[in-house]
């Protein structure tokens, strides 16, 4: 077997769900967005596209999940409480998949 159904996977998860890697970011400490991306790679292991990254972030900004602050000339990302509730959803959907996926 050539793994495809898995690669599919991770793909999916990888771009149809980087707003959880995103929040999970900014859970820990508020960043500029050319950071977000970095910070994806180094704590999960994967790039997203620069635009992408960009496109999900000001969707995020859009619906209270994310909010900005100006640094001096910069824009400084944090997650709202909004954003923690819905990681935190998230998360919990996942363990539960995790749960009935591991059941015989």
């Amino acid at each position: 077997m050539d793994g495809k159904l898995i690669k599919r996977l991770i793909e999916l998860n990888k771009k149809d769900c980087l707003w959880i890697y995103i929040l999970k970011i900014l859970s820990k400490k508020p960043l500029h967005a050319y950071s977000i991306r970095k910070a994806i790679k180094d704590e999960f292991g994967f790039l997203s596209g620069n635009v992408t990254a960009y496109r999900v972030l000001y969707y995020l900004m859009s619906q209270g999940y994310v909010k900005k602050n100006t640094e001096g000339r910069r824009k400084v990302y944090s997650i709202t409480e909004g954003g923690l509730e819905e990681l935190g959803k998230a998360i919990d959907f996942y363990k539960k998949r995790v749960e009935i996926l591991k059941n015989d």
